[in-house]
């Protein structure tokens, strides 16, 4: 099915007045009709301010980057799109499976109180306008899905807590009604798809041997220090599964990142004793570089001539200063050197 935009549809204001002054016209001939005792002029008048409302169930107006998907006894009409005061066939039905929804997470949505579950009744209303006229509208604004933090294993099996942020908008109004029974609820069904099918292929941290783009090759990237990356195929996985839904994902964020609690504490250990054991390594190499330095001076300047005992000693008590965790304390020599 093909979206088709109703551009013609823009006379609400001229059908309004129009309406309203056959309403006079109908008041003052039935007065008139009564008074002559003309009967079928007065029925005709009668009836008319008895139906004449029909005509303003065709009236429609729409705010920016809002629509409408119209069905006639059934059938798909057309879609209204852009800021107007419209006139549409008065039997014509607005159509939105999603209209209810509340996803508690867009800024546009309005939350209902006293809602307990993840999806509850949405009243999608602009400003000013009743609910229920307003229910039935698409937004074509840019929206922001505030995913819930899940529980996933990474490729190493660790479980990890992992939350994301998508920002997606309408594309398809014609798509989104009709081909799915609800967009909104798809695309969050579809983001818990695409996250766990991404997430597990990555571990939480570089891991030698991980391999996560399918080309049987060790990678060096992780959730924690590739999230653009990682978020980029998350969005390219999420595009592929709504693009049915006439759905456009723009961007995706990784929001929250961490540990499960039942690990959190043993890796946060582990973490540290990694950044211990780095640190030495460093300690380490920049205490042997000063040693060197220290020998290849006195050496160069002869201000002392050291055998191998002597440089074997002065090597083990810089590398002991130099590599210390408390400051040495200094001895003086005032005895000969032999």
């Amino acid at each position: 099915m093909t979206e088709t935009i109703l551009t013609n549809k823009k006379h609400g204001m001229l059908v309004l007045l129009l309406t309203l002054a056959l309403y006079v016209l109908a008041v003052i001939g039935t007065i008139l009709f009564a008074v002559e005792a003309m009967v079928a002029p007065m029925v005709v008048c009668i009836v008319y301010l008895c139906l004449g409302w029909i005509f303003f169930l065709g009236l429609k107006v729409l705010a920016p980057q809002e629509a409408l998907v119209l069905t006639l006894f059934g059938k798909y009409v057309g879609t209204l799109k852009g800021e107007g005061f419209y006139y549409v066939n008065p039997f014509c039905v607005a159509v939105n499976p999603a209209a209810k929804t509340q996803m508690n997470q867009s800024p546009d949505i309005e939350s209902a109180k006293g809602s307990g579950g993840l999806l509850a009744a949405l009243a999608g209303s602009s400003t000013g306008q009743p609910k229920e006229a307003a229910s039935k509208k698409v937004s074509l604004k840019i929206m922001t899905l505030s995913n819930a933090r899940q529980k996933i294993n990474d490729c190493l099996g660790n479980p990890v807590e992992i939350g994301i942020a998508v920002t997606w908008r309408v594309v398809d109004t014609v798509k989104a009604v009709f081909d799915v029974d609800n967009y909104k609820e798809f695309l969050s069904l579809q983001c818990d798809g695409a996250l766990r099918n991404i997430v597990r292929l990555y571990p939480y941290d570089i891991a030698p041997g991980a391999e996560a783009t399918g080309d049987g090759h060790p990678d060096e990237e992780s959730l924690r220090g590739s999230s653009e990356v990682v978020a980029a195929r998350i969005r390219e996985e999420l595009q592929s599964k709504v693009q049915e839904a006439g759905l456009e994902i723009l961007q995706v964020r990784i929001t929250h990142l961490a540990y499960a609690s039942e690990i959190a504490a043993a890796m946060l250990q582990r973490q540290q004793a990694s950044a211990i054991i780095d640190a030495r390594k460093m300690i380490v190499e920049g205490a042997v570089g000063t040693v060197e330095m220290a020998l290849e001076r006195l050496n160069q300047s002869g201000v002392v001539e050291l055998d191998e005992e002597r440089k074997a000693a002065m090597v083990s008590n810089l590398l002991v200063v130099l590599c210390g965790n408390h400051e040495a304390q200094p001895v003086v020599n005032t005895g000969s050197l032999y």
